[in-house]
């Protein structure tokens, strides 16, 4: 079979590869759609990073470079393992993509995001979305009903965002500031919004912020550049600021303007992944009793995650800007997503493309 295989910094190449095996336990997937993610960005011009170097394994998968990518997939069963019965050929899902060791528990409510050594398929080895067939363990599996294939590879993604709700602690009639818009900050602004929440955000891209407008994803979108975000926050809250803010493009000064824009006693939740240490503005956060909290993956969120799509509560059509076959990887996705990056939220690949 076909598949995306990352060896290092700038050499990802499409082989063919033997099928993977059924396992007791398991499920084989015929992949439809997968995602290109910002972090496969990063190990394609940075890594490897999550990926294992060659000749260093993950200590869980056994695996390192060359390994098959992608992590934001669905597809369609073709086979279920010994001992797996709550699940049927031909269902549509999605793959929750992590990596843990088999003891670490995973009933809703443990953190199991957080356990030592933890990785993403796709990254730190056990195949990928980005080839033709994958076999996962049962409890990685959801199935997404009627939800079209191609929209459910942003499924991934979008738990990302609403873990950050679940983080932020907020509820419907709260008043959110989200800063950046970029693919994660569109759809952690998505989640928002069928959660009831106000949703501002702040962005300088213009093809951005009309695709936060066009989407519906905010009441309102901010240029940084033309207006002070956090006044008009205050403007349109009686003073009082937001009751959250989500930090969504590892910028320092997107980051002060977070932590003056929600009120004393707010929450503020980091969902960016910084390349850097940032300054921070420890006074205000001190003397507004700001809420700092960090987020990282998913953790029991795809079940609801799903539900908000099946219920009508998002549409994931308008973000994906381009479907691509796996043979144009690189040149159709890799690099416009590099070069042409503020016109792009989601690109798509089939994998047999």
């Amino acid at each position: 079979m076909k598949a995306a295989r990352y060896y290092d910094r700038k050499d990802i190449r499409i082989e063919d590869i033997p099928e993977p095996t059924l396992q007791p336990g398991t499920v084989a997937i015929d992949v439809a759609w997968c995602g290109i993610c910002g972090t496969d960005l990063h190990e394609y011009l940075e890594g490897p990073i999550f990926i294992p170097p060659t000749g260093h394994p993950h200590p869980i998968s056994g695996e390192d470079a060359p390994v098959t990518m992608g992590h934001e997939f669905s597809g369609t069963i073709t086979a279920l393992g010994e001992g797996v019965d709550d699940l049927a050929v031909g269902e549509s899902v999605v793959v929750e993509p992590y990596i843990i060791r088999d003891d670490v528990d995973t009933s809703p409510g443990q953190p199991y995001h957080l356990s030592p050594d933890m990785n993403f398929i796709g990254l730190g080895g056990r195949g990928g979305g980005l080839a033709e067939k994958i076999v996962v363990q049962r409890r990685w599996v959801h199935p997404i009903g009627d939800i079209p294939l191609d929209h459910a590879a942003l499924i991934e993604p979008l738990s990302v965002g609403h873990h950050a709700y679940v983080r932020s602690g907020a509820t419907a009639g709260d008043v959110a500031i989200v800063g950046g818009a970029g693919p994660i900050g569109l759809l952690t602004a998505a989640v928002l919004k069928a959660e009831g929440l106000t949703v501002y955000i702040s962005e300088v891209s213009e093809a951005r912020k009309n695709m936060a407008t066009s989407t519906g994803v905010a009441d309102a979108v901010f240029d940084p550049r033309e207006v002070d975000v956090a006044h008009e926050v205050r403007e349109r809250t009686n003073g009082r600021g937001a009751d959250v803010g989500f930090e969504c493009s590892s910028v320092p000064v997107v980051l002060d303007m977070l932590i003056d824009a929600v009120r004393p006693a707010g929450v503020l939740v980091n969902v960016s992944i910084w390349g850097h240490k940032p300054d921070v503005d420890m006074p205000s956060v001190v003397l507004k009793e700001i809420d700092l909290r960090g987020t990282i993956g998913y953790a029991g969120d795809h079940p609801d995650t799903i539900k908000l799509v099946q219920d009508g509560k998002i549409d994931l059509a308008p973000f994906i800007t381009a479907r691509i076959g796996l043979d144009g990887l690189v040149d159709e996705g890799f690099d416009q997503l590099i070069n042409n990056n503020e016109h792009h939220v989601k690109i798509i690949v089939n994998p047999r493309g």
